[in-house]
């Protein structure tokens, strides 16, 4: 976790206002921070589509009675891609415009999904999962068997 935050925090910053020098030397200051703000707008409009799309389609899904799974981490992916394109340089612009892509997209949850990065868990009802006969259940652990006494009862008064 570690590795990963100071890659975040210090890495990436520093990329970026490498390749923003190197971009501004070739092209000049102006151009290149006009290219910084014109990828944001851009990657917004294209973000707002692309997230109604998704909505959509979810909600297609429901109506449908499917768990719209597929759609759910397609708007975490998108709401990745917008932090990326509102964050300030070209390479977390071109990693978000990536994440844009509907098949690049895809093609990286169902990665993840395979190689089981993602891992889902549901303390859910019974009416999405019903358990086999005999097996045990995952939240056993936390029943206490027991039994009922009532106070006022005149047979418990031995």
């Amino acid at each position: 976790m570690f590795r990963f935050l100071f890659l975040l925090f210090l890495v990436i910053p520093l990329i970026e206002i490498f390749f923003l020098i190197q971009v501004g030397q070739v092209i000049g200051a102006g151009w290149t921070i006009f290219l910084v703000v014109g990828t944001a707008v851009l990657g917004a409009f294209l973000l707002r589509l692309q997230g109604f799309q998704t909505l959509q389609r979810a909600q297609t899904s429901m109506a449908r009675g499917e768990i719209p799974a597929i759609e759910m981490l397609e708007g975490l992916c998108l709401l990745v891609s917008g932090a990326l394109l509102l964050t300030p340089g070209f390479v977390t612009d071109s990693l978000g415009f990536l994440l844009l892509i509907p098949p690049v997209r895809r093609a990286m949850i169902v990665q993840m999904l395979k190689n089981k990065q993602m891992l889902f868990t549901s303390r859910g009802s019974a009416n999405f999962y019903q358990q086999r006969p005999g097996s045990k259940s995952r939240n056993d652990d936390n029943v206490i068997e027991g039994e009922v006494v009532d106070d006022d009862d005149p047979r418990n008064l031995r």
